[in-house]
């Protein structure tokens, strides 16, 4: 929200993907297929072998084997589902190049070991568990580096094409090579899709980071624009004014005595270029304030029209009786109201974001809050100037980060107000700008 969450943009920091409907649906039909094979096995077994001694033991491995599997997400030792990410956020735009994952966790091995271990000793049992490895095969290319998946991958098999064979009746080929050709077209399919998502991440990471760059040239350019035309400005009024305006006085100084008259002219000719030139004053630091206050606009209706880019959704809200305001405030609180629209846009993942503008009788209040994902810790900051009513006290201080929040204190400061900032982690951020008003009448 009105806080930067991070350090700027040079120095981006990766967040974990939001799982996407495509990467559920997967993990959906993997697990549905995992459960629909080792019900089938089971029951074929049961079928098939009614009443052995073995039976109690394939009930109760298949129970141990099921509740391995479920106990596995729950517990957190799988990854997510859908490709890896790369270690490296930004590769090179002309050869992404795949990077291999971080090695994984122990509690993944030994998870995934037991699961393992648990289906090879179904399938020495019961041959008919065999099909039950190919979902194990996504599981072993999610969790293990890809020349470890392989090397699992073709065990898996080899315990497949063994258990098919013990099935079997009489030798048939297909039993012996469709196995590891469905094994495979699967690794094939799995690691060319991992790498496609990788090079389709670093080349948009590179867009983003681009952009970003661009946009930072851009406002570059613009200050610096900015700043020539000031100055010149400036050289072209002021300065030639106030040239003038030491010319004539010394030129004053130097015949008061003999030639009081032509003192006096140069000094009644010095006062009128200085009345130009704080007329010129006036102009330029008119032109330096927010174009959305020009014309006559007030500030509700300039903070009715702001947004923050097409992915959040903003709402204003006027609460109170509105007083007329001074420039300077109406022009602060739209510059603190746009500053922290842009950190929600650029740093906190919001869908939404409210702007509430509040007439308190001694002071004006502006509130921005939003949805997005807070900070990582709890923070409440406020900075507090003057002896504004209803102010706040000085809580409990964050650092700050970036820029945008000390520019706000410091605009906050100079109308002697209060800077309040309240943020949880998972439940938004809240920013409110208090100013004190002078009392009317």
């Amino acid at each position: 929200m009105g806080v930067p969450h991070h350090p700027p943009q040079e120095h981006p920091v990766s967040h974990p993907p939001p799982r996407r409907p495509d990467t559920r649906t997967l993990a959906t039909v993997t697990h549905a297929a995992f459960f629909l094979l080792l019900g089938a096995s089971l029951a074929r077994f049961l079928l098939r072998h009614p009443g052995e001694p073995r039976t109690p033991w394939i009930i109760a491995l298949s129970i141990t084997l099921a509740l391995l599997y479920v106990l596995g997400p729950a517990a957190g030792v799988t990854p997510p589902p859908g490709p890896r990410r790369p270690a490296a956020a930004h590769p090179a735009p002309e050869a992404p190049a795949p990077t291999a994952p971080p090695a994984p966790s122990p509690g993944r091995l030994l998870w995934l070991g037991l699961v393992v271990a648990t289906w090879v000793v179904l399938v020495v049992l019961a041959p008919s568990f065999a099909w039950c490895a190919v979902p194990l095969f996504y599981t072993a290319l999610r969790i293990l580096p890809p020349r470890a998946a392989v090397v699992l991958v073709a065990l898996l098999t080899v315990f497949v094409v063994t258990a098919q064979l013990q099935l079997a009746t009489a030798f048939d080929p297909n039993l012996l090579l469709a196995p590891p050709a469905v094994a495979a077209l699967a690794t094939a399919v799995f690691v060319h899709t991992e790498r496609q998502a990788q090079a389709q991440r670093a080349l948009i990471d590179d867009l983003i980071r681009t952009r970003r760059e661009l946009a930072a040239t851009e406002r570059r350019e613009g200050t610096l624009a900015e700043r020539q035309r000031l100055s010149m400005e400036i050289h072209d009024t002021l300065a030639q004014n106030l040239s003038s305006q030491r010319m004539l006085l010394q030129a004053a100084d130097r015949t008061w005595d003999t030639d009081p008259a032509t003192a006096r002219a140069h000094v009644r000719t010095a006062t009128g270029i200085a009345a130009r030139g704080l007329a010129e004053a006036r102009r330029l630091v008119h032109d330096l304030a927010p174009a959305e206050l020009a014309g006559g606009a007030g500030l509700a209706d300039a903070l009715r029209a702001l947004d923050a880019g097409p992915d959040v959704t903003v709402r204003f809200h006027l609460e109170g009786a509105p007083a007329p305001l001074p420039d300077r405030v109406q022009s602060a609180l739209l510059r603190i109201a746009q500053g922290a629209l842009a950190n929600v846009r650029e740093h906190s993942g919001a869908r939404t974001a409210a702007l509430t503008l509040s007439f308190l009788g001694d002071q004006v209040v502006l509130d921005v809050a939003d949805d997005g994902h807070g900070f990582p810790e709890p923070a409440t900051t406020s900075t507090a100037t003057g002896t504004g009513t209803g102010t706040a006290a000085p809580r409990t201080s964050a650092p700050a980060r970036g820029h945008g929040l000390p520019a706000m204190r410091a605009r906050v400061r100079q109308l002697g107000g209060t800077l309040t900032l309240e943020s949880t982690p998972g439940e938004g951020t809240v920013l409110s700008a208090a100013v004190p008003l002078e009392p009317t009448g």
